[in-house]
């Protein structure tokens, strides 16, 4: 395997089978996919075939289960197809679903890892986006902490701890390679206790759970005289989870704040979506005022990722303060919308962007969390809220770190010079 190599599959595969939490029959059907476009879903039973990329800005709900999309297009329980193509390690697949969620299959990630397999996971032309963590931090979310470091591999360590005679307290560590996944992780099965099954059936999921497709638990051990794969299955498959939720930065509630801290702290391997010269043809703003220094991320017409490198030799330091530098909060803001500028005018792709400029009418709920200093990069995502005609309401938000600094809701409009 080529390390610089996109990854897809040669030919068709397809599973099918009962959703865990709508209980809905529903074939999943693997395809190839063109380089560059990631992991993107197809409601086939919907009118228009709607689309949903596998991104942590289309995550709808975690409880129990991580959903991406909206409304009607809502695909539940993504993690275990997900941590088959992470564990394939598959860059582009088109997945399409004849139904709101993929098949629930023995409860494990191996029949998706299967289906891949047949599908023929095969090198294509582009680069892959990589994250490297430069260095270690800590992420917590309700019951769940995690800690993320450097290492020269994906390695997955995991600790659980339940109230229940069979779990306790139950610690593993996986190195995540194609290999590895199918031998460790791959046939460990979801779980769940008979305690809450009333509850859960009340907010409308687990409609199709069963003992043929999870491990079911009592207060004293496996309900229906089920047999384990091994003693700590749990913890097997709780790893399992989080790789796929992981694929969400190209759930389960603590860990889709994991992918979502990893994201803004990691770097990114691979060329910029738009580098400076790419942003001068589209933006008139000229040094000292042009404010973006990359564009890393473009989701359509939806979603906008740009950085800013603040350094010293910015001019505004010179009196903003002397003995104490501090980015201008009015700047800070100015940089975002400059960011949000390139996501708008990309309506305008294929038009004469040279005789349009971006005027932006209204600020609201602006609000500064902490100081920018020289030496901070920072991270604005923008999210397009709204689009008619030519005007635009979005939300924008700025990190360094992984900590917000700012953040704002923008309405802005395209004029002719």
């Amino acid at each position: 395997m080529s390390p610089g190599a996109r990854r897809s599959v040669r030919k068709k595969a397809a599973v099918s089978g009962t959703g865990l939490h709508t209980g809905a029959r529903t074939e999943a059907t693997f395809l190839p996919a063109p380089a560059g476009q990631g992991i993107v879903f197809c409601r086939v039973d919907l009118a228009g075939k709607p689309q949903i990329p596998a991104r942590l800005s289309e995550v709808e709900a975690v409880e129990r289960r991580t959903a991406i999309g909206k409304g009607a297009s809502t695909i539940h329980t993504v993690e275990h197809l997900l941590a088959a193509v992470a564990a394939h390690e598959i860059d582009d697949l088109t997945v399409e679903l004849s139904g709101p969620e993929p098949p629930i299959l023995d409860g494990s990630v191996q029949p998706y890892f299967e289906a891949l397999e047949h599908a023929g996971p095969t090198e294509t032309s582009g680069e892959p986006l990589v994250l490297t963590v430069p260095a270690p931090f800590t992420v917590s979310e309700g019951d769940s902490s995690y800690i993320v470091a450097p290492a020269k591999e994906l390695r997955l360590t995991v600790t659980i701890e339940w109230p229940h005679p069979l779990i306790g307290r139950q610690a593993g560590s996986f190195t995540v390679t194609p290999q590895a996944f199918a031998r460790e992780l791959a046939p460990a099965r979801t779980f769940g206790f008979t305690s809450e099954v009333a509850a859960l059936q009340a907010k409308g999921l687990i409609k199709g759970a069963s003992s043929a497709n999870a491990i079911v638990l009592d207060e004293r051990g496996l309900a229906n005289g089920g047999e384990l794969r091994w003693p700590d299955e749990f913890v097997r498959h709780k790893a399992a989870d989080i790789l796929g939720d992981l694929v969400l930065t190209g759930g389960h509630g603590g860990n889709i704040a994991l992918a979502r801290a990893l994201t803004r702290a990691a770097q990114r391997g691979g060329a910029p979506k738009m580098d400076i010269g790419r942003i001068m043809d589209v933006l008139p703003h000229r040094y000292p005022f042009l404010l973006v220094d990359r564009i890393i991320e473009v989701e359509g017409q939806q979603r906008i990722v740009g950085i800013k490198n603040v350094t010293i030799n910015e001019p505004f330091f010179q009196g903003h303060f002397p003995g104490h530098p501090i980015m201008p909060g009015v700047l800070i803001i100015e940089a975002m919308a400059q960011v949000g500028g390139m996501l708008l005018m990309g309506f305008f792709e294929g038009q004469n962007v040279e005789d349009k400029v971006v005027y932006f009418m209204s600020l609201d709920n602006v609000k500064f969390r902490r100081p920018v200093v020289p030496g901070d990069q920072i991270r604005f995502e923008l999210e397009m809220v709204q689009f008619r005609g030519k005007t635009c309401k979005m939300k924008g938000v700025g990190f360094v770190d992984g900590q917000v600094v700012a953040e704002a809701d923008m309405m802005a409009s395209v004029v002719d010079r």
